[in-house]
């Protein structure tokens, strides 16, 4: 049964602000509420470099959502998962820019503030996500998408981005 994009949308929405949501807001303030520690070695660069890897992951997370959404006509969500399999946007860089995003923006927090526990705990959902890609998601992706996904698989890789965007067909 062919989903209409509005609840893609949607669904993508909600999921967008409970996980992420939880994730990169939720949990880093319960963490640190926010509160600027001395930098790591007190090397004032890793503030710059920590608000860096915030701007940058934002676009990119929002991005890859709306491409789901409207590109894929489903959600990040495993319950309402996509129905055409998402290779345009950051996805012909690497594989999982949602993940990659998340645990960039969370990185970004711990350097900018100076908190080791939002470190360890952007390694720690660095590590769950790379346990839920394997396990998980790419042998449902390979079951529902079959070639496509293979061929996918082999010119994108899973966490390292390209430095020249994918082109589907023959390379």
């Amino acid at each position: 049964m062919e989903r209409k994009p509005v609840f893609a949308v949607l669904g993508t929405a909600v999921f967008l602000l409970v996980v992420p949501g939880t994730v990169v807001g939720l949990v880093p303030w319960w963490i640190s509420r926010w509160h600027m520690q001395v930098p790591f070695w007190g090397f004032t660069p890793f503030r710059i470099i920590g608000a860096l890897l915030i701007v940058a992951g934002t676009p990119i997370l929002l991005e890859s959502f709306g491409r789901f959404a409207l590109q894929g006509v489903g959600t990040p969500a495993p319950i309402f998962p996509t129905q055409h399999l998402v290779v345009k946007g950051f996805y012909r860089y690497v594989r999982n820019p949602m993940s990659i995003a998340v645990v960039s923006v969370i990185l970004g927090q711990a350097l900018l503030l100076g908190n080791i526990r939002l470190l360890a705990y952007a390694i720690f959902v660095w590590l769950a996500f790379h346990l839920f890609v394997l396990i998980y998601e790419e042998p449902t992706l390979r079951k529902s998408f079959g070639a496509e996904y293979e061929a996918f698989c082999a010119h994108v890789p899973r966490w390292i981005p390209r430095f020249s965007p994918w082109r589907e067909g023959p390379e």
